[in-house]
């Protein structure tokens, strides 16, 4: 049995390592954010902070499971 982190949180130590924030930073800052489409989310990422287009996909598709489950 693998103890690998797979799906969107896979992409969190890079995520860190690259822009220099906390993931818990980044979940604050899509939920602070007034925009609610997937894609309005992963665009703003990309132009207003900088992030690839894989990295902001990741944070907002975790965002949004782990929003949906709560």
């Amino acid at each position: 049995m693998s103890d690998q982190v797979k799906g969107p949180a896979s992409y969190f130590p890079a995520i860190e390592k690259k822009y220099g924030r906390p993931v818990a930073e980044w979940k604050d800052l899509i939920r602070s954010s007034p925009l609610t489409k997937h894609m309005e989310l992963v665009s703003w990422l990309k132009t207003e902070h900088g992030l690839g287009h894989g990295h902001a996909n990741a944070l907002v598709a975790h965002v949004r499971a782990e929003d949906a489950s709560a």
